[in-house]
């Protein structure tokens, strides 16, 4: 299943964690094994195949290392690169907060004489 933003979560999860199945199962590993090669419980990693969704991110992160995917993490999110005129503006600090959005600015009633402040 081709994973795109119309699925629910919970739909994402099953299929990440049928694919996390057929990755350790390709490798020829237990649950337990990889379990234990991962540092997690043999119950996170059935509730990561599962799709539950009450398992956390480390033992995710610690299960995908251990099967060698961690790599592939950065080009599900690349790392952000600052324009070259962005560097030299910034002169090479990194940008630490978002600015926000710019309130924009109240429409001034236009004064006319006699009218009191």
């Amino acid at each position: 299943m081709k994973i795109t933003a119309q699925l629910t979560d919970e739909s994402i999860l099953k299929a990440l964690g049928g694919r996390l199945a057929g990755v350790r199962l390709g490798r020829n590993l237990t649950q337990a094994a990889l379990a234990d090669q991962a540092g997690v419980s043999k119950r996170t990693v059935e509730r990561l195949e599962s799709g539950a969704v009450a398992t956390q991110l480390s033992g995710f992160l610690r299960v995908c290392r251990t099967l060698g995917l961690l790599e592939r993490f950065e080009s599900l999110i690349p790392e952000t690169a600052a324009s070259p005129m962005e560097q030299m503006r910034r002169q090479g600090r990194k940008r630490q907060r978002a600015s926000g959005r710019k309130a924009a600015p109240a429409k001034l009633k236009q004064w006319t004489w006699g009218e009191e402040p």
